[in-house]
C-alpha cells in the first residue's frame, strides 16, 4: 500500500495536508489530550481555557495559559522529519495546503508555505482593542503581558468558546485538492474531523493507531508516522 500512497502522491498536482498532534509528537511536544499530554491533568483546564475565563480574569488567565502550555519550552522544539516531507512535496513543484490542529508553529518554521493554523498559534497574542500583535518574546518578558494601549493581549489559539475562522477556508481547498492527507489526528476533534468527508480527490489517512472515522478513506495506514513519510520519501 505505501507503493501505491507514494505513487499516487508523485501524481498529484495539488495535496492538502490535515495535520495533528502527531507530527509534532515527533519534535517532543505533548500530545494535549493524551493520557500522557498537557489536557489530562486537570479537567477544570477547559473552563482555564476558554474565552469566557479570559474576558473576565486576563491576568489570571495568563498564568494558568503560560503553565499549561509551557510556553518557555516552546522554543526548544524544532521540525522534524513530518514537516520536512511535506516541504520535500513542495519542492518537488507540487501545491501543498497544511491545514494544521497545532498551535507551536513549527509547519511555518520549517518553511511550508501555505499553512492554515485551523487552531492558532501560540507563537503570538493580539490586543483585543487595538489589535497589535505581540511576538512569544514579548509573551514571555511579562507574568502578565500587557498592550501599550493598557489592555491584556489575548493569546491567538482558539479558546473554548472562540469560533473557527478557517473552517470554510479549510473545506474549500480539500474539495480542489487532488490528494487529501491526513497525518497524525486521531479526528476526535470537532468540526475538524469532518474535513475529511469534503475532500473531492483521493482521502489518505496515516495515523500511529484507528480512528473512528478510518472509513472515509481511501487508503489508511496505522504505524509510526516518522517511518511512513521516511519511507514515502525515499528516492529509488
Amino acid at each position: 500500500m505505501l507503493d501505491t500512497i507514494k505513487d499516487i502522491l508523485s501524481s498529484a498536482d495539488h495535496v492538502v495536508a490535515l495535520t495533528g498532534a502527531g507530527v509534532s509528537t515527533a519534535s517532543g511536544i505533548p500530545d494535549f489530550r493524551s493520557s500522557e499530554g498537557l489536557w489530562s491533568e486537570d479537567k477544570s483546564r477547559e473552563e482555564l481555557m476558554s474565552r469566557d475565563f479570559f474576558d473576565q480574569n486576563p491576568e489570571e488567565f495568563w498564568h494558568h495559559y503560560k503553565s499549561i502550555f509551557k510556553l518557555k519550552l516552546l522554543q526548544n522544539y524544532g521540525p522534524n522529519a513530518v514537516h520536512r516531507f511535506l516541504l520535500d512535496l513542495e519542492k518537488k513543484g507540487k501545491r501543498v495546503d497544511v491545514v494544521t490542529q497545532n498551535v507551536d508553529g513549527l509547519h511555518t518554521a520549517a518553511g511550508n508555505g501555505n499553512v492554515l493554523e485551523y487552531h492558532g498559534t501560540l507563537k503570538t497574542a493580539t490586543c483585543p482593542d487595538c489589535y497589535k500583535t505581540y511576538p512569544l518574546e514579548k509573551i514571555l518578558s511579562e507574568d502578565v503581558p500587557t498592550c501599550t494601549c493598557g489592555s491584556i493581549p489575548k493569546p491567538d489559539v482558539v479558546l473554548f468558546g472562540d469560533m473557527i475562522q478557517y473552517h470554510e477556508e479549510a473545506e474549500r481547498l480539500v474539495r480542489k485538492a487532488d490528494v487529501t492527507l491526513v497525518l497524525g489526528t486521531s479526528l476526535s476533534v470537532m468540526p475538524f474531523n469532518m474535513l475529511p468527508m469534503a475532500a473531492g480527490g483521493v482521502k489518505i489517512l496515516i495515523n500511529n493507531q484507528p480512528t473512528d472515522k478510518d472509513y472515509m478513506f481511501d487508503y489508511y495506514i496505522h504505524d509510526d508516522l516518522s517511518e511512513v513519510v521516511a519511507y514515502l520519501n525515499r528516492k529509488e
